[in-house]
């Protein structure tokens, strides 16, 4: 049975990750800064660690085949910029630290281009209210990608992945790398379930080693 760390492993996406796993037979470590908060499931065990403390964390990670990083340092926070960049770089380099090669990120869709070559977060219609987040995972995106040790992927989900979308697991999905997937009606759309496979997805088939996708309907 293989075994994978899961950051932020109470989060929206990060808990629909770690069933997604579980449900697969993963061993599942579940990394929050408070494991009582974890979920009660079979292959599950929650640790407490805070990201930020690069020795702790890379102890906690050796040992475990991949980690999945779906760390979020909180829409609301006044200091969301700086504290979800140090904090995914912290994540990097422990998971460097640690020697597990496999690294999948979740970052958000605000990085993908339009068809104008045009970064999402930089359009004029981006909320300001999702800015500082959506930069900051650009910003670290780009980082990332100057990183020849890891075998990390970074996964953009789709424009309209939120809670209003969670729905019922179709484990179907198409991908893209720079642009956003639309449908039919010209919307970008993945439930938060179906992220989840498409992420477990490519830690089987490693199709987006050192490199960016996405993925919708």
């Amino acid at each position: 049975m293989k075994k994978v760390a899961v950051i932020g492993a109470t989060g929206f996406v990060g808990s629909h990750i770690v069933t997604e796993l579980a449900d697969r037979g993963y061993a599942v470590e579940a990394l929050v800064r408070d494991a009582s908060k974890v979920k009660t499931q079979e292959n599950v065990t929650a640790k407490s660690v805070d990201v930020n403390n690069v020795t702790e964390l890379a102890e906690v990670l050796k040992g475990t085949d991949a980690v999945i990083s779906a760390f979020n340092a909180g829409w609301t926070n006044p200091n969301l910029y700086n504290d979800f960049l140090n904090g995914s770089e912290n994540i990097e380099k422990a998971v460097v630290e640690s020697g597990v090669k496999r690294l999948i990120v979740v970052g958000g869709a605000g990085s993908l281009y339009t068809p104008d070559n045009v970064q999402i977060v930089d359009t004029p219609d981006f909320p300001d209210a999702y800015k500082p987040g959506a930069t900051a995972a650009r910003d670290y995106l780009n980082k990332i990608k100057e990183n020849n040790t890891l075998d990390w992927t970074f996964f953009s989900p789709a424009v309209e992945m939120n809670q209003a979308n969670v729905g019922a697991r179709t484990g179907k999905y198409r991908t893209s790398l720079e642009t956003p997937v639309f449908d039919e009606n010209g919307r970008s759309r993945l439930s938060v379930e179906d992220v989840a496979v498409a992420l477990v997805d490519e830690l089987e088939q490693n199709n987006h080693i050192r490199e960016r996708f996405t993925a919708a309907y």
